[in-house]
């Protein structure tokens, strides 16, 4: 079977959700027997210098990069008050990635195109013309409930009318791309019933994602709860907002309650109004060399999450590495984890509090939540059987498209 993946960046190093649910998928599928081409945009954002790659990211038959320059321009986005387009998209539109599309296109034959997200839209049309393949929509998100989210939780006016008007003109774009894919992967059943109540007709399957757990030594945590950490991108607007809302709202009484705790925040791009903050016990490392052994090193793992949509993949490895991880009802969204289970679920800061102080008091029913949690993801969440069920249902597709392409819809 030969698949051609689109993304809307270079998903080494694996640093965040997206890139770890890209590369962990597309190695499952190569180590069952599919032929893998990659075409990705190297954006700006999230450069990765293609000639240093290491050899163990050799899952692909080939590798394609085209250069994109996404960043935020103040004149491109007043600009963008008056187009009916979505700026989150248009950001992602390149004509250099098009062409090599489409001369990949021309010069190969692919089963199937999956796309990688929404931003990968603008190109159905392009692949319609030089493909017959079978193009599936693999939606990481619902995207514009994530800024829906965000809109809610801003309290600046200027800036909520603002996240208002842009989260619409994706909501739009989106809804109005539905039904131009010929199947739909999301990642949630919530995702999909969403999807669905937009008005999504076509072929569409639950598939969540999954990691690589021969890249997870977990170890069960059996020393004091002295040591919380956060990791994630701070330049996603969620994690930040996450971050924040914990250090206005629970940070300090944490303290109190603990003057031994201690919490570690790293994050790539961390802005300047965390960094400069001023706490002995507050650690800011930054972007760190590995996420694993980051999180390895503290054995408690918030993530405290207002915001987004889909699955974070960061609780998973959390919960891989036998961490006790505390985060929100919406963070947990699409993870199957049990309060008290295989996590802790908090949504206020009294329920932070309190969960902090749980891991502190109950030292061995901690070191068995922490024991489930590695069974938990190992069980449901493992890259190889979600790779060899959607590889079933791509065999099964081709079957149908082969007698009639309609039958797939």
């Amino acid at each position: 079977m030969k698949i051609l993946q689109l993304c809307k960046k270079f998903p080494y190093p694996l640093k965040d959700g997206e890139s770890i649910a890209v590369t962990y998928l597309s190695k499952a599928l190569h180590e069952l027997g599919c032929e893998i081409t990659l075409l990705c945009m190297n954006t700006t954002k999230h450069y990765t210098d293609v000639q240093t790659l290491p050899q163990h990211f050799n899952h692909y038959k080939e590798i394609h990069a085209s250069d994109l320059d996404n960043s935020i321009k103040p004149l491109d986005a007043f600009k963008n008050l008056f187009s009916k387009d979505s700026y989150h998209v248009s950001r992602f539109v390149s004509e250099d990635y098009e062409k090599k599309l489409t001369t990949l296109l021309q010069e190969n034959e692919f089963d199937i195109i999956q796309l990688e997200t929404l931003y990968l839209a603008p190109y159905v049309d392009t692949i319609r013309n030089y493909s017959d393949a079978i193009i599936t929509m693999r939606a990481h998100n619902v995207e514009h409930e994530i800024w829906e989210r965000i809109k809610n939780n801003t309290r600046l006016l200027p800036k909520k009318w603002y996240i208002s008007y842009l989260t619409k003109k994706l909501k739009r774009f989106e809804i109005e791309n539905l039904n131009t894919y010929d199947y739909l992967i999301a990642v949630t059943d919530k995702d999909l019933s969403t999807f669905k109540k937009l008005g999504y007709k076509n072929g569409a399957i639950a598939s969540p994602i999954g990691i690589d757990i021969s890249a997870y030594k977990g170890e069960e945590v059996s020393h004091e709860c002295q040591s919380m950490c956060f990791i994630g991108s701070l330049d996603w607007m969620p994690n930040l907002e996450g971050v924040d809302w914990f250090l206005q709202n629970v940070w300090e009484k944490a303290k109190q309650e603990n003057k031994q705790l201690e919490f570690h925040i790293a994050g790539r791009n961390t802005p300047n109004s965390i960094r400069s903050l001023k706490d002995n016990m507050l650690k800011v490392h930054g972007e760190v060399p590995s996420a694993i052994n980051f999180i390895k090193s503290h054995p408690i793992m918030l993530v405290p999450l207002f915001s987004g949509s889909g699955m974070r993949v960061k609780i998973l490895e959390g919960l891989a590495l036998g961490r006790i991880v505390i985060t929100t009802s919406l963070g947990l969204e699409g993870i199957d984890a049990k309060h008290k289970q295989e996590v802790l679920i908090a949504d206020t800061p009294q329920e932070f509090l309190d969960a902090i102080s749980f891991c502190q008091s109950y030292p061995r029913k901690v070191k068995e939540m922490s024991a489930r949690a590695m069974v938990f993801v190992e069980k449901y969440y493992n890259n190889h059987h979600n790779a060899h069920n959607l590889k079933s249902l791509y065999t099964n597709l081709l079957k149908k498209y082969k007698t009639s392409p309609s039958v797939i819809k």
